[in-house]
């Protein structure tokens, strides 16, 4: 058993638990920290390892939502496992447009989409697209606001609220769907749609989605819940999709390797329970522009290190 390529796999563990959930791009960061911190494995065993380790973070989602994602609960009414199966339904066919389309480019995205250089530009675009989108709707709450005989800057009071509002706050309260029973199928297939965008690498799947989720009207609570859910057709299926490629391909995991893949995958699961409940209590009182300038401030640091290095 090497122990080096363990504490690696821990490391990968804990960037995949971390980057999963926040619209900062997963498979951009794993890639990147493979620059610095390349593990000794076959190249079929690291795109494998690349995807599957996925699993561990998904496991997450499953645990700390299940109760509402599970239909068959006796604690909900007739009506609320109804509306769990309208949600599943409304998940599943969220997911068909990415399956549709990436699944066929999946081998030609990997071949040829995972230089630094790409990554570092989705990063920026959509660190630029975070800003901006937050931008318009908080000024597009501040512009009801105080057509409604409020204020235009700073805390703005509610009317019938116990407490004052940012605008942040505002722009959300103003969101067209403000629960995920109010999330339609045209908005949840939009949300879908945009989720086609994560096929290229440093997009990011979550910020794909959470970008689609706030041009389409709705509240960040809203959209991060959905698009937890949505991951788990997705990287359940593209797990799976991996995993058979990597097997057919004559391929068989030795002990230290299904070593390596248990370890990032168990880091992975219990990194992901923190990031979750951070991401939720942060977005009830946030935006998402802290994410967006990250992005950029990454972005521009990977070019000018890949442009240094030659």
């Amino acid at each position: 058993m090497n122990l080096i390529e363990l504490i690696k796999a821990a490391v990968y563990g804990v960037v995949e638990g971390i980057t999963e959930w926040l619209p900062i791009s997963s498979t951009g960061h794993m890639l990147l920290l493979n620059q610095f911190l390349s593990m000794d494995v076959s190249e079929d065993f690291w795109n494998m390892f690349l995807v599957v380790i996925q699993l561990g973070a998904i496991l997450a989602v499953c645990v700390m939502f299940f109760h509402r994602l599970n239909p068959f609960s006796p604690s909900k009414s007739s009506g609320e496992r109804r509306d769990t199966w309208l949600l599943w339904a409304k998940t599943i066919v969220a997911c068909v447009p990415a399956a549709v389309i990436g699944i066929p480019i999946d081998d030609w995205m990997e071949a040829n989409l995972g230089s630094p250089f790409v990554i570092a530009a989705a990063l920026i675009v959509y660190g630029v697209a975070f800003i901006v989108i937050e931008t318009v709707r908080e000024r597009r709450a501040d512009r009801a606001f105080e057509e409604r005989g409020g204020a235009s800057r700073g805390r703005h009071f509610a009317p019938g609220a116990s407490a004052q509002l940012t605008r942040s706050e505002l722009a959300d309260a103003d969101a067209r769907v403000q629960t995920l029973e109010e999330l339609d199928w045209k908005t949840a297939i939009g949300i879908g749609l945009f989720q086609v965008l994560s096929i290229v690498p440093g997009t990011s799947r979550s910020g794909s989605t959470i970008i689609g989720g706030l041009i389409l009207g709705c509240k960040r609570t809203v959209v991060a819940e959905f698009t937890f859910f949505l991951a788990i057709p997705v990287m359940v299926g593209a797990s799976g999709l991996r995993l058979v490629k990597y097997f057919l391909a004559g391929n068989a995991l030795s002990g230290t390797e299904a070593s390596i893949l248990g370890v990032g995958c168990v880091v992975a699961f219990l990194v992901s329970l923190a990031v979750i409940r951070f991401l939720m209590e942060f977005v009830r009182r946030h935006d998402f522009k802290p994410f967006g300038w990250y992005r950029i401030v990454l972005g521009v640091a990977v070019i000018a290190w890949f442009a240094l290095v030659g």
